[in-house]
């Protein structure tokens, strides 16, 4: 065993990012206690759409990106016991009983992801030519050309190509997937 199988094996003593594990549906809940303690804390959101199935009514909810998980950055070395036992934390996420760190370089990339609404955007950009698929609605499996580019946020219009048919179709950006 070399000198740093000796070290990962210790608990560190320095702050870094650590995936915490929370009681169901409450990622929320620990985020905001977290911060009470005055730490760095991440919990990653997005958008969905979902359409009322009784009144066919459009709407966007938050959910979290990873149900059940929050990021926070602190020394475990001298707050580990404190953010265990914090209301809303089941554990934080470790390997051989020694909490494990995440890297920074995999938080700063969803940190980046964020837009201005506080959400992550997680879709891939769509430009004239794009094949797609429809993958919600009534026009589910139906596949289409993008007429011009959209931005994530957008209705697309889509030229549908269909056996001895062929139409237009404004449609919701996120009821499509990218055909490679």
């Amino acid at each position: 065993m070399n000198s740093s199988d000796v070290n990962s094996c210790e608990i560190q003593d320095r702050p870094a990012w650590f995936a915490i594990y929370t009681n169901g549906k409450q990622e929320v809940r620990a985020f905001h206690n977290l911060q009470a303690w005055g730490l760095e804390c991440f919990n990653p959101l997005v958008k969905e759409y979902r359409r009322n199935q009784f009144t066919g009514i459009a709407s966007f909810v938050s959910r979290p990106l990873f149900p059940r998980y929050v990021f926070s950055r602190f020394n475990p070395r001298t707050l580990l016991h404190k953010v265990t036992f914090t209301r809303g934390i089941q554990r934080v996420v470790s390997f051989n009983g020694k909490p494990t760190a995440v890297d920074d370089e995999v938080i700063d990339f969803l940190q980046a992801r964020v837009g201005d609404d506080g959400f992550i955007n997680l879709t891939t950009p769509l430009k004239a030519g794009d094949k797609v698929r429809i993958s919600e609605g009534p026009w589910r499996a139906l596949e289409g050309i993008v007429e011009r580019d959209v931005m994530p946020s957008e209705r697309v219009m889509l030229l549908l190509t269909a056996i001895k048919f062929q139409g237009r179709l404004t449609i919701e950006r996120d009821w499509l997937e990218k055909i490679a």
